[in-house]
């Protein structure tokens, strides 16, 4: 049986959310205030409601306790944010993630009860702090101030390569210092996979290295290809 999730709050970030969950297969209901926010998302989740989520008599009325997750996807309005995890919270919704403009508003979203906090802009400017001067790096999250894991897209000099002449497979790995995690070719994914793999045009690689190594790596390669997926 597909696990329930609310969304609420429609704005970039929460129709984004819902959309990719309901793609994945979940039973999403998303929640906005604004009629035509919910009127765009029919047919893009399960439901689409118009309601105020800080109203505990609509929140009990849509069944927000049977739902496995909720996700308060609000953005600026800090007073609907609070209010709403904490509804969620008393209702007893076994996992809250909620988005937070700063780390005050995410401190006390955990004290009033919810689970997990995501910082969008955060996330959004430290990625583009690390790819700025790197264009092959499509997506980045650090591990550590200085080392992190990152999606590359493979330099097309690095064609019909195997890791291993890449430098980037078992013994070979010193050329960067990077180890090969995974390579993603379309719809596949290859884990761990073996030095004598052989790179292909389009292949995209995630990588644990540092972040001189990636510096590195495009030095070496600046024929990457520029753009996102």
């Amino acid at each position: 049986m597909a696990r329930s999730i609310m969304v609420i709050g429609l704005g970039r970030f929460g129709t984004s959310v819902a959309h990719t969950l309901f793609q994945m297969g979940y039973d999403v209901l998303a929640i906005d205030t604004d009629e035509k926010a919910v009127q765009a998302n029919l047919g893009s989740v399960t439901y689409s409601v118009q309601g105020d989520a800080t109203n505990e008599a609509i929140l009990r009325e849509l069944g927000a306790a049977n739902f496995d997750a909720a996700i308060v996807a609000v953005g600026s309005d800090m007073q609907a944010s609070l209010m709403t995890s904490v509804l969620l919270a008393t209702l007893g919704v076994p996992l809250i993630v909620a988005r937070a403009e700063n780390q005050l508003h995410g401190d006390t979203l955990l004290r009033i009860g919810v689970h997990k906090i995501i910082y969008p802009e955060h996330e959004m400017g430290e990625f583009l702090a690390h790819s700025l001067f790197n264009r092959d790096i499509l997506e980045y999250m650090d591990l550590t101030p200085d080392f992190g894991l990152s999606k590359l897209r493979i330099a097309d000099s690095l064609e019909n390569f195997s890791l291993r002449m890449a430098g980037l497979g078992g013994g070979a790995r010193d050329k960067y210092g990077m180890a090969v995690i995974a390579i993603r070719r379309g719809k596949d994914v290859t884990l761990a996979p073996d030095e004598d793999e052989v790179l292909r045009k389009g292949d995209i690689l995630v990588v644990a290295a540092r972040n001189e190594q990636l510096d590195r790596w495009y030095s070496l390669n600046p024929d990457s290809t520029n753009g996102a997926e």
